[in-house]
């Protein structure tokens, strides 16, 4: 028998490639083709449709890189096609293994109305079902020759990633441009023998079902007669109508599916041509939806569905029709499917806000899943920040990437660094690319971890990545495994159906708590620095413009600017994309990326001066603007004060060997003549911070190759290998006289570091200017610490989680390189120390023995600074980069959290009249304000949104700068709202209760 399963199997492939599917379209004509090709970038449809274009013929070749040409294409439907269904198979050149990423097309009538997009898996266009015969067809194609940029193994450096450097050599071959006949029963006849091949292929070989299918597919093969395949079609499926109509066992496992298409607002590809994927996508989406009564499609990134309405509202018209049916959904809440380690607090927050209230604004709909299938990794903050914005559920596939562990559940509650629990959904299936193969299908079946407490499981099912969405054949499949023995059953169902139905039917799941580490693309951290440093500066900017804005507006009538800020968060958040702010995009996103974060600086560098000048008035007194949440030498926090007068020095001395001592009194640091730290004393405790033996602000070079996706990963392996950079061209003093300059030379790359010691302040501050040119290397930055912990702390949204320094277990090694925002903290009981940035993201913090011996054990924390992939930009981080660090001895918890807001929230000096007393002061230093603004609706009301952020309870006093009419309890779209204990008010003095890291806002009401 197992000769004869194997003999029917190859039977079945070559009949199906050979013989039935060219059957599909038995008889075709050609069309006529001419093309006319934009000069430039994208031209407006209407432009491109008035063309005058010239004759091209299949076979020719087409397309620079990054190109747009428009064909047009005539012929009429031959008389004797009377009666039968008629398409126009339209194939630019495609290579039907990667949909997505190479040439697309979308389809108009000449009256510019949209018909359907054209991808590798989607080349055909209706023209009558049926035909009268001598019908004219006029179709208009605006077809986009993006490049092949990908290539799976090996990545190879391209110049292709970017439009200046891609060169103007067609891309691609007119394959085919016909009429031709859809023969539907043919059509069918396929599907049916693929959906049971493939469900014979994952059948036990010994079991009676997968006998009765091979028996039914081999009667089906004779039935057919192979020269004249479309005259006997409908014969062969009646031999299949008894496998095909053989129902599911009643503990067969459920699939949700879901029609889906991620689309990477920009990866291989730039935000403009992500405006047209999308329109493509969701014309194909829309018509499907017309012919398929069953389908559901949705689709997430509110930003997408914006660039819809503003750049297609032809499109638009269908998607909103198709939405209020309840057949395209709106998913997952949030303006893209950002990142979600590296967004801090606030752009969290933010993400949810802005994608909620444009669904709730355009559609009324009110998102309770966020919608994340391939995001790199989850921090443990988010699902506070979820449950805040009014949702309650969580979807990703990415954790199925992982390398070293796998996952234990599919279905859990997350519980983040507060306490707050998310049911969380990992589609088994183990792709957001779900066809309906029946290997896709089995897997998900066999795959599901929490069988005998649960059943129900959700498939994304569509082309992603790149764009395409749903297939005709995928929703044929869907079909006929709606209710099929030996396989699970498929229904297609909207998000919040599946998250019903599962959440239902396990009321008890089981609880993971903390981050979700993804277990690869850790270099995401590090890659592409400007990218990083833009997205954190435009926070903090983002933070002093809404705080100084809303307290000119409140104190002085200055115009609060609401429209202005929306577009500029908006396109901060849109570049927190989760291929944007983690450095894997081409060339040409991340160059747009800078020149739109120093575009976004100057904007709103603009608005917290013309607020500060409102505020402080005309004058000549010196004025220190704070917008940090702690006060800091005598300035309050989001206040202004005079300057105050200098009472502190720092002495700097020869040191042995040619180095340097710097004393403040509350520290001394000692540097050597090769310009390393070699001594960081505390002296109020009496302790040296940097290990015996070693040196802290030492740079490290790696060589960085990794086994695969370049700009995204980092193996273990590059530790293997090092190089200490302790060889200096120069250690001076500084100008300043409170300062050492060290300059060093290695590779084609220079590093300048600057070391100083503020007066009156515990850290050590650490000035790295880095002009880089080196490749696959990765630089660090070492700081390596006499202190022995176990765990250590490193700042997340609204909070800090918790991270071990030991590699007990496999779970703890595969985190050999993580994230943190602006500080990382370790402590022994009594004394701490913290490593704080302005810019970074990626370190690792690992144990060592204590020089002299086995006993004891010291800490290292390294900042990660540069690396240099060639895939998929090849000139990745080269040139001049600057990065601010410090490190803070005998630092408490209070002390790592308020000296990262320092370092990221500079004083602004200024010049005015008056001082400026803070709209929102906090009697609690634990009690941190991430926001204060205005009200989004423009009620004038003030918004304050705060958290505890030391890990412990507190009750503080929260006291407004201004008449308090009334107190309201919101969550992040600033809606009644929220649990916790209520505040308790008393005139203009509100008095809060917080859990560990509980994250709360108020809307205030002025009086």
């Amino acid at each position: 028998m197992h000769d004869d399963r194997t003999l029917v199997e190859a039977r079945l492939r070559r009949v199906l490639d050979e013989r039935l599917r060219p059957a599909v379209y038995p008889e075709s004509v050609p069309l006529e083709v001419a093309v006319w090709h934009a000069p430039g970038e994208p031209v407006p449809v209407a432009e491109g449709l008035a063309a005058e274009p010239e004759p091209i013929a299949v076979g020719a070749r087409w397309g620079a890189p990054w190109g747009t040409s428009w064909f047009r294409v005539t012929g009429t439907v031959p008389e004797a096609w009377a009666g039968r269904t008629v398409e126009a198979l339209l194939d630019l050149g495609f290579d039907e293994n990667m949909p997505g990423f190479q040439c697309e097309g979308l389809v108009y009538r000449p009256d510019g109305t949209p018909v359907k997009g054209l991808n590798p898996r989607n080349q055909w266009v209706r023209i009558g079902a049926p035909v009268e015969g001598g019908e004219e067809v006029r179709l208009h194609v605006e077809a986009a020759s993006n490049p092949v940029v990908l290539d799976y193994h090996p990545f190879r450096p391209t110049a292709l990633g970017d439009k200046d450097t891609a060169g103007t050599e067609p891309q691609y071959t007119l394959t085919r441009m016909d009429l031709a006949v859809f023969d539907e029963t043919v059509w069918r006849l396929v599907l049916d023998l693929e959906v049971l091949g493939e469900l014979m292929a994952e059948l036990p070989v010994d079991s009676a079902r997968r006998h009765d299918i091979l028996r039914a597919v081999e009667r089906a093969l004779d039935a057919v007669d192979l020269q004249d395949v479309n005259g006997t079609a409908e014969r062969a499926r009646e031999q299949l109508t008894g496998v095909l109509s053989a129902p599911a066992v009643p503990s067969a496992h459920r699939i949700s599916a879901v029609g889906h298409a991620h689309i990477d607002s920009a990866w291989l590809w730039p935000l403009r041509e992500t405006v047209r994927k999308v329109a493509r996508t969701t014309s194909n989406m829309t018509a499907l939806i017309e012919d398929e009564p069953e389908f559901v499609f949705a689709m997430s990134q509110a930003q997408q569905w914006a660039w819809v309405k503003e750049h297609r509202p032809e499109v638009w018209a269908r998607v909103k029709k198709a939405v209020a049916e309840g057949r395209f959904v709106p998913a997952g809440g949030m303006w893209v499917e950002s990142d979600t380690n590296m967004p801090g607090s606030e752009a969290m927050a933010r993400q949810f806000v802005h994608g909620k209230r444009f669904f709730l604004d355009e559609f009324g709909v009110e998102n309770e899943e966020a919608w994340l299938p391939d995001t790199f990794g989850f921090a443990a903050g988010l699902p506070q920040i979820i449950r805040a914005a009014g949702a309650k559920w969580l979807l990703t596939q990415k954790i199925s990437w992982s390398q070293t562990n796998k996952f234990p559940h599919h279905t859990f509650l997350w519980e983040g660094i507060d306490g707050t629990r998310i049911f969380t959904h990992f589609p088994p299936v183990d792709t957001y690319n779900c066809s309906m193969k029946g290997a896709e299908i089995a897997h998900a079946a066999r795959n599901f971890k929490d069988k005998g407490r649960a059943r129900h499981s959700l498939a994304p099912t569509g082309w992603g990545d790149g764009g395409g969405g749903t297939t005709r054949e995928m929703v044929a499949k869907a079909a006929r495994l709606r209710d099929l023995e030996g396989s699970a059953t498929v229904v297609w169902e909207t998000p919040r159906a599946f998250f019903e139905k599962a959440e239902a039917e396990y009321p008890e799941p089981p609880v993971w708590v903390g981050e979700l580490y993804l277990e690869l693309h850790r270099a995401t951290l590090t890659s592409q620095a400007k990218t990083k440093q833009g997205n954190r500066r435009s926070e903090h900017l983002l933070r002093e413009a809404e705080l100084w804005a809303a307290t000119a507006a409140v104190r002085t009538g200055f115009p609060y600017p609401y429209e202005e800020l929306d577009r500029i968060w908006k396109t901060v958040l849109l570049h927190q994309f989760h291929d944007i702010l983690p450095g894997s995009s081409i060339a040409w996103v991340h160059r747009e990326a800078r020149a739109t974060y120093e575009r976004v600086a100057a904007e709103l560098t603009a608005v917290v001066e013309g607020a500060q000048r409102a505020l402080a008035g005309e004058g000549t007194t010196a004025l220190i603007f704070n917008a940090a949440p702690h006060a800091r030498h005598g300035v309050p926090a989001g206040g202004a004060a005079t300057a105050p007068a200098g009472r502190h020095r720092t002495t700097l001395t020869a040191g042995p060997d040619g180095g340097h001592v710097l004393d403040n009194g509350l520290l001394r640091i000692t540097v050597d003549g090769r310009g390393l730290v070699v001594s960081a004393y505390d002296l109020a405790a009496g302790r040296e911070t940097v290990a015996p033996g070693r040196v802290a602000g030492l740079l490290q070079l790696h060589p960085d190759f990794p086994n695969m996706w370049d700009a995204w990963d980092v193996d273990s392996f590059y530790r293997n290998t090092v190089t200490d950079l302790t060889d200096a061209d120069s250690v001076t003093a500084g100008e300043d006289g409170e300062s050492v300059r060290v300059v060093r030379s290695f590779g084609d790359s220079r590093v300048t570091q600057v070391l100083s010691l503020p007066p009156g302040e515990k850290r050590l501050v650490l000035d790295t200017e880095v002009d880089w040119h080196e490749t696959e290397k990765f630089l660090k930055l070492a700081f390596p610490l006499d202190l022995h912990a176990e765990r250590y702390a490193s700042e997340t949204q609204f909070g800090h989680a918790f991270r071990p320094t030991h590699t007990n277990t496999s779970w703890e090694s595969a985190k050999f390189e993580a994230c943190n925002h602006r500080f990382v903290h370790l402590e022994e009981p009594g004394w701490g120390v913290a490593v704080v940035n302005d810019s970074t993201y990626g370190h690792d913090v690992t144990r060592g023995v204590r020089s002299g011996g086995d006993r004891g054990t010291t800490t290292t924390v390294r900042v990660s600074l540069l690396r240099a992939p060639r895939f998929p930009d090849p000139e990745t981080d080269q040139g001049v980069h600057r990065f601010r660090h410090a490190l803070v001895p005998g630092a408490a918890i209070a002390d790592a959290v308020r000296e990262g807001w320092r370092i990221n929230l500079p004083e602004r000096r200024t010049t005015g009249a008056r001082e400026v007393a803070p709209l929102i002061a906090v009697d609690d230093d634990a009690v941190v304000v991430t926001a204060v603004k205005l009200a989004d609706d423009g009620s004038g009301d003030v918004v304050v949104r705060f958290h505890e952020a030391h890990g412990g309870r507190v009750r503080a006093t929260l006291t407004a700068g201004f008449g308090i009419a009334d107190v309201t309890v919101t969550d992040l779209l600033e809606r009644p709202g929220g649990d916790g204990e209520p505040p308790v008010r008393d005139g203009d003095r509100i008095t809060v209760a917080l859990r560990p890291f509980e994250l709360m806002t108020l809307r205030l009401r002025r009086a």
